[in-house]
């Protein structure tokens, strides 16, 4: 475990009897102990194997469960497939993207993720920042100003549709995504969201509401004029395919350290290119699990758009300022931006990065655990 500004990151080393080392990352969702006593399980399935049979080991993985993996489950898996593509490519000597049929684009379009919602002039402030340093031109934000729990509805809706007009008259050369963490229990409430943000013509809005009841998706999306995102919080293609089949998204979401690695990410990304979907990843992790999507990205036919953390530590908190706490330095040579975009490392085997090992060798754990929001009853909320 290692640990990205406040939460503790897990990451995966698998060697071989040839010399070999791959690397993966593992989505810490909670609790943050986890996953190291899973992994711990799942290397006794794997020691000896053949490491390039990727889709053989992960079968195997996934039968040793008796009942569908979760969370927890599917994230040990995601790294465990990450760390045997980086093996495969590294002993052919190419990048893994050469792998899935070779790169159909040169390079990929990333955003940055806000999350917050500050004043609109310091987000403007922000992002033409962001866009002179790394070309970037579009961001993700939270579209709450008020609290939603103490406020009248009305008064939310009417607060979130002033501040994103005076945001989009500031910032017109930039897209913008909306993100609403699943917080909204009535899908009516989610559809009077979203159609709120239509004038501005946002790049997507993202998960309302719970994922739990995939058809009130369907039911979402049809009430909606806005791109409808989601799918961080599905665990397969079997649920992305539920997903589709009820015409719940214009946009999947799918995370590459959650729902079993690079071999699951695909067969996802398949299905959604016969619904004539489109893949965001999110990808709110480190680099190495940005140099994972990366390769994913490159050689996908119907990606949309890239998530993107800075590695450098500059996030966005609510007082307004960019902090630079911690660099994520697991990663010495991290993928960054070049007009708005992520370039591809050709001459480079594998996912492309170096490792830090001696940084991997120094306790930095941290606890994590969600916050949960009290309502004015005194009952909980979502997070």
């Amino acid at each position: 475990m290692t640990r990205d500004r406040d939460r503790p990151r897990v990451i995966v080393a698998i060697d071989t009897d040839e010399g070999i080392t791959g690397w993966g990352e593992c989505y810490n969702h909670g609790p943050d102990r986890a996953l190291p006593p899973l992994l711990d399980y799942l290397y006794l399935q794997i020691e000896g194997e053949d490491p390039t049979r990727i889709e053989r080991l992960v079968l195997k993985l996934l039968q040793q469960c008796r009942f569908p993996p979760g969370a927890l489950g599917l994230a040990a898996i995601s790294a465990i497939d990450h760390a045997c593509w980086d093996i495969s490519a590294k002993a052919l000597g190419v990048p893994v993207y050469r792998l899935l049929g070779g790169h159909v684009r040169d390079r990929v379009r990333v955003y940055l993720g806000v999350y917050t919602a500050p004043e609109a002039k310091t987000i403007g402030n922000h992002c033409t920042a962001m866009h002179e340093a790394f070309g970037l031109t579009a961001f993700k934000l939270s579209p709450y100003r008020i609290d939603i729990h103490a406020n009248p509805w009305g008064k939310v809706v009417k607060a979130t549709a002033d501040w994103v007009g005076e945001l989009t008259d500031i910032c017109p050369g930039f897209e913008f995504a909306f993100d609403a963490h699943a917080k909204l229990f009535e899908p009516w409430q989610a559809a009077e969201l979203g159609n709120a943000l239509a004038p501005f013509h946002p790049l997507f809005y993202e998960e309302p509401m719970r994922p739990e009841n995939i058809e009130a998706w369907g039911r979402l999306k049809a009430r909606l004029s806005v791109p409808l995102a989601t799918g961080e919080s599905l665990y397969s293609r079997f649920e992305f395919n539920r997903l589709m089949q009820c015409a719940g998204a214009d946009i999947i979401q799918p995370d590459i350290c959650v729902v079993g690695g690079l071999l699951e990410m695909r067969k996802i990304a398949a299905i959604a290119e016969a619904h004539y979907v489109t893949v965001a990843p999110h990808n709110p992790m480190g680099p190495l699990a940005t140099a994972v999507n990366l390769h994913f990205c490159a050689a996908q036919p119907n990606l949309k758009i890239l998530e993107y953390r800075l590695p450098m530590g500059a996030a966005y908190h609510s007082d307004g300022v960019g902090h630079d706490e911690d660099r994520a330095a697991y990663v010495a040579d991290p993928y960054l931006p070049v007009d708005g975009h992520l370039e591809l490392r050709p001459d480079r085997p594998g996912w492309g990065v170096e490792i830090d090992e001696d940084y991997l060798a120094t306790d930095r754990y941290v606890h994590w655990e969600r916050k949960l929001p009290v309502r004015p009853d005194g009952s909980t909320a979502y997070a």
